[in-house]
């Protein structure tokens, strides 16, 4: 399921034509030098607090624009974006980006007489149906001014971004399986249970069974309102990696990883 669905793909865009050089980087404070030569801008973001946890998951987005000599920079429209981040699962090493990213948007405020601009109450969390699988718990806060509103056209474009490091709250996971040896053509059968942390309702953990090493999982399933889940499958002759993940579906709480004790008696010995 693709992440960067975003119409405009801001997020990704503005990464890579900032690793290009295309865009301005952001600047820690509103100083004629943190211009670099020719920029008209100068623009930063941050939040308040800088991080989140399990309880506390709001923030404010706070940032400004300045003119290349220091001064505010009023009535700039700034597109910001929250943008929740997954590891890429490539057991190829391919040099491929090891971040994919999941981004919305949370508005475009205009900066005030002093060149500022605020974002109150903004949720960090995963908004959506999709699922948290490989999720990473920090959060980038992008911003985004663009002279001619192109993103064609980089070289008039000013860049931004912060991370909120989100503090999730750990899970655990037990299971027993029917089988520790297998062939090709037996069903193993994995059955288990997902805890979460008090307080917080197990039913609909989704739970995956990998059993080949290029393929990052093979069936799934989601728990019972108890915890409680059944996976079976049939196993083929090339099934090398037998592992258990779980992606709970709140933000706020990690997932768990066991690797199974399965051995496929039909892979050749080494």
């Amino acid at each position: 399921m693709p992440r960067k669905s975003l119409p405009t793909r801001l997020a990704a865009s503005a990464a890579l034509l900032l690793a290009a050089g295309a865009l301005s980087a952001p600047a820690a404070a509103a100083n004629p030098s943190d211009a670099s030569p020719g920029d008209a801008y100068v623009l930063t973001v941050s939040t308040n607090p800088a991080g989140t946890d399990y309880d506390h998951r709001t923030v404010d987005v706070i940032g400004t624009v300045t003119r290349a000599d220091g001064t505010p920079a009023p009535h700039i429209p700034v597109t910001v974006q929250e943008v929740v981040l997954f590891t890429t699962w490539n057991p190829w090493g391919d040099p491929i980006d090891p971040t994919y990213y999941e981004p919305r948007d949370l508005g475009t405020p205009v900066s005030d007489a002093d060149g500022k601009f605020t974002i109150p109450d903004v949720d960090i969390d995963h908004v959506g149906g999709s699922s948290l699988l490989n999720v990473q718990h920090r959060v980038q806060i992008t911003a985004l001014y663009d002279e001619d509103g192109d993103l064609n056209t980089p070289q008039d474009g000013y860049y931004a971004d912060t991370t909120v490091a989100a503090d999730a709250k750990s899970s655990s996971l037990s299971y027993k399986v029917n089988k520790k040896k297998v062939k090709a053509g037996d069903i193993l059968t994995v059955q288990g249970k997902v805890t979460l942390p008090k307080g917080v309702e197990p039913g609909g953990t989704e739970v995956f069974l990998q059993t080949y090493n290029e393929v990052e999982y093979h069936v799934r399933t989601t728990t019972e309102d108890d915890g409680f889940f059944v996976l079976s499958v049939r196993v083929s002759a090339d099934d090398d990696t037998f592992e258990l993940r779980t992606a709970p579906r709140d933000f706020y709480v990690a997932g768990a990883s066991r690797s199974l004790p399965v051995t496929n008696t039909s892979r050749p010995r080494t």
